[in-house]
């Protein structure tokens, strides 16, 4: 891993069922992760690269699925079969404290769905993994954040975790699914209540509400991850991750991935693709104005402004 690149992947042997995770973290930290026009492309293509991979072992005759190996990156051999999971996350505190306004990502592009379009939006090429994505989430989950996190199948997070929407507050629609998914996971009324209010989330309550699936503590059990290189021993949302991904990892490829399908296809899609078009619409008409973003960032950076508790 290269500590100036803006998106850290990170390829690790579970210890238990000697299967791959794929750590992939948003690695600009002293702006809590907040993701400009170079992150979202970046996600958008490292995730695209691991769909990819993951679907050549969906066409191999069930024989070949788990013998056939490939060359990996240090010239060692591994099952193509092989990626149990992806992890998720951010480095440092917080997991993504949403678009960074200096340089967001083009919300008209975001919104398309046009072949070349969808290529650089990293929730799309997130929907295309055939594995479980794990989101190791701390700290600031916010508006952007807050949809790709749930672009993630399962999210752990710890005390620190806090989700918050925020389109409303300052006239911008969600492209990414969050007007849909998030009714999904907490229901539509405490979903409305959220993100017409614009108030934080803390971790209990997200927990209590089905947004978090597990809260991990320091008293939780989680397992070590000494002899993997790069993890922070201190995180223990993200080995708790890797501990899970083992766990996955130990079952049968095949019925992961047929099992994970079945879920996803069992939800309707026709949603998401009318928020794509409804945020089309909505920037198609805003965005001319060149205030959308200015009047975001100056309530962002203004001392005065109210910082507000939650009442959730």
């Amino acid at each position: 891993m290269d500590g100036d690149e803006v998106v850290l992947v990170q390829r690790i042997t579970l210890p238990q069922s000697q299967k791959i995770a794929i750590i992939v973290t948003i690695n600009r930290p002293d702006k809590k992760n907040c993701f400009n026009t170079q992150v979202c492309h970046k996600l958008a293509n490292v995730f695209h690269v691991i769909a990819q991979e993951v679907q050549v072992a969906d066409y191999l005759p069930p024989r070949q699925r788990t013998d056939d190996t490939e060359e990996d990156d240090n010239g060692g051999q591994e099952s193509i079969n092989s990626i149990a999971a992806v992890i998720f996350t951010g480095a440092g505190t917080s997991f993504c404290a949403g678009a960074d306004l200096s340089d967001p990502p083009n919300p008209l592009h975001q919104s398309s769905d046009l072949p070349h379009h969808l290529r650089i939006n990293p929730v799309h090429q997130m929907g295309r993994i055939g594995v479980p994505i794990i989101g190791a989430v701390r700290g600031h989950v916010i508006t952007g954040g807050f949809e790709l996190a749930l672009a993630c199948d399962i999210l752990l997070g710890d005390s620190t975790t806090k989700f918050r929407d925020t389109h409303v507050k300052f006239g911008l629609a969600p492209c990414w699914g969050l007007s849909q998914k998030l009714s999904q996971r907490i229901g539509p009324g405490r979903a409305k209540m959220l993100s017409f209010s614009a108030l934080p989330l803390k971790a209990d309550v997200a927990y209590e509400w089905g947004l978090l699936d597990e809260i991990i503590t320091d008293s939780s059990t989680t397992s070590s991850c000494d002899g993997i290189e790069g993890i922070d021993e201190n995180n223990r949302v993200l080995h708790r991750a890797i501990q899970l991904a083992d766990s996955i990892g130990a079952n049968d490829p095949v019925m992961v991935r047929r099992y994970k399908r079945a879920m996803i296809e069992g939800m309707d899609v026709t949603g998401l693709h009318r928020e794509r078009e409804l945020g089309l619409a909505h920037y198609l008409e805003v965005v001319g104005d060149g205030t959308t973003f200015e009047d975001a960032k100056d309530y962002i950076s203004s001392e005065s402004r109210p910082r507000m508790q939650s009442k959730l």
